[in-house]
Parts: C-alpha cells; structure tokens; sequence
C-alpha cells in the first residue's frame, strides 16, 4: 500500500473511532452512572477527602475504626479527633476483618459512642463492616447477637452484607437476624467498581426479612431495578464516596 493511502486509512479510522466515542457518550443516561449529588446517605472512609455533598447529607456512615490483628484481635482507631456533625444522623462504623475479638473491643466501642454522643452528634447507631460469606451466616448471626448485647438500649445494629446472601443465604438463618439487626446495606460493587450482574442479585431480595439500603460506589454503574422501590423492606441508597482518579 501507498504511504499517502495507508495515511488516509488511520485518519480514517481515528476519526471513526472518535465518532463511535462520541455516539456512545451521548446514548449513555445519566441514570447509568451513580451522582453523590442525587443522594443524601454517604460512607466517608479513613483517606477519602470530605465533598460539598456532606454538607447537606441526612445521614452519614463514618469510619470510627477497624478490628484487626492477630488471635484475638483488636480495635485500630482510625480517627485522630471526634468529629461534631449536627446536620446528619451518624452511624458509627467499624471495619472487622476477623470475628474473634479480644475482650476489650465490644467496651471500646460502648466508650466511643458515648465520647461521639458527648460531642453533640446524633449517633443512631454502630454499623459493622465484615463480610461474612454466605456458608458461614449462621456463625455471624450468633456474633451479632452477643455483640447486640454490649450495646446500650438507644444504639441501633447495622451490617454490611454481600449480594450473594439474597441468592444463597439459607432462609432460617436470614430470619434470625430479625430483632437483631435493624439494618443491612447491600454492598453492590467492589473497590470502585459495580458488581455485573447486580440486577438479578436484587430481585431476590424481595423476600429479606430486615430493612435495608443498596450501597453504591460514586462514579460506579448503576440502573434501578424497576421493582426495587415497591419493595417494603427498602430504605434507600448510600454512596460509598472516594476520591477522583488522578
């Protein structure tokens, strides 16, 4: 071939390119990709830089700390201040990876409320983060309910959850966590990513026995599934905020 031919062919071929870029651009909905801006539930982890959209959220999930270690673990303070939020009801989080606790954890976290309720937040509740595989639920479940114990009367228990527990979860072990936890946020991406195949996983949460949110990650993929928000157990979103991509 020509050299004039073989260039006319790659300018062809980039400006193809950037015409099914362009296409492709205008026939994506906004619908498809998650907006902070369009939400008002938040998770703001250790290392992600504070948005705008905090200043309006009504509620928010702040890491306090994370349960780390050796056998037993212990609880890794993340914080360097108590923070004072008076606009926003505060969920307490904290990061496990593992579930065998040393004895000074569960009263570690009764004193980190009471310091964050003394510094006037609305704290309604301890949220644990672990994710607990499906085949061992029933083992969770038992943690929770001791752990529900070391919490005072006021506090509410929220978890995180997989996606795979509405397709695989044994149903007798779903409903034990009835009048344990008050609330589970489904967890529907992975690092900034949104998990493929979300849609079917939510169908099958129209049988869940517990109230719950969908987690969504900012800047993730994101289509609602027409009968999610009929379903009576559902309570909204929460955007897993992280910082913009250098």
């Amino acid at each position: 071939m020509k050299p004039r031919a073989l260039a006319t062919l790659i300018a062809a071929g980039i400006a193809a390119g950037a015409l099914c870029l362009a296409l492709s651009s205008c026939l994506r909905s906004p619908d498809d990709v998650v907006h902070a801006e369009d939400h008002d539930a938040f998770w703001l982890w250790a290392g992600v830089q504070a948005q705008p959209v905090l200043d309006r959220a009504r509620t928010l999930y702040l890491l306090e700390g994370e349960i780390i270690g050796g056998e037993p673990a212990h609880l890794s303070h993340r914080r360097a201040a108590t923070p004072r939020i008076a606009h926003a009801d505060v969920w307490i989080v904290y990061r496990a990876d593992t579930l065998n606790w040393s004895e000074d954890v569960a009263p570690a976290i009764r004193t980190d409320i009471a310091r964050w309720r003394g510094n006037g937040n609305r704290v309604v509740g301890v949220q644990l983060d672990f994710d607990a595989r499906t085949r061992h639920l029933d083992r969770y479940v038992d943690f929770l309910r001791d752990f529900r114990a070391w919490l005072p009367r006021d506090t509410e228990l929220g978890i995180t959850g997989l996606m795979d527990w509405s397709a695989n979860g044994n149903p007798a072990q779903l409903s034990r966590l009835t009048g344990i936890v008050d609330e589970v946020v489904v967890q529907t991406y992975q690092d900034r990513t949104t998990i493929p195949g979300y849609e079917r996983y939510l169908e099958r949460m129209r049988d869940f026995p517990i109230p719950f949110r969908v987690g969504l990650a900012q800047g993730g993929a994101w289509r609602a599934p027409p009968d999610l928000a009929t379903n009576p157990q559902f309570r909204g979103y929460v955007v897993f905020l992280v910082n913009p991509l250098r």
